[in-house]
């Protein structure tokens, strides 16, 4: 296992969720891919694309006052694959609706691939509700 693939990764992670956590739309989205995937336990179907989770995003701010208030990740585990890692851990996210404000417990798997120049790009999410012990 690759240290240096281990922290760029572990940075690449920090700033997708620092941007997540913060609302920096752009900088969020702007860590992915542009045909990355999406599967979320609370959307019955696989998004297909950047563009398409963003809209979707942009439809729960429209419809239902959506946004982020904060995010922590804990139990992070980073395994390198090549030219590809495997991110995941536990988020507790607090958001609100036009329902209030909810904290929600999850566990989530995103997916980095190597870009050309180095860096590391996010082309795959996957989301899941976190059981309670």
């Amino acid at each position: 296992m690759s240290t240096t693939t281990v922290q760029e990764v572990r940075a690449a992670a920090a700033e997708l969720v620092a941007a997540f956590a913060e609302g920096r739309l752009d900088d969020y989205f702007g860590a992915f891919a542009a045909d990355a995937t999406f599967v979320f336990h609370t959307t019955p179907q696989r998004l297909g694309s950047t563009a398409e989770y963003r809209a979707l995003w942009q439809q729960w701010a429209e419809q239902d006052g959506f946004r982020i208030l904060g995010c922590t990740s804990s139990a992070q585990l980073i395994q390198p694959f090549g030219d590809t890692a495997v991110f995941s851990h536990d988020v507790e996210t607090t958001i609100a609706t036009h329902a209030g404000e909810e904290t929600l417990q999850e566990r989530e798997t995103i997916v980095f691939t190597r870009t050309d120049g180095g860096g590391w790009t996010a082309v795959h999410e996957h989301l899941s509700a976190r059981p309670t012990a």
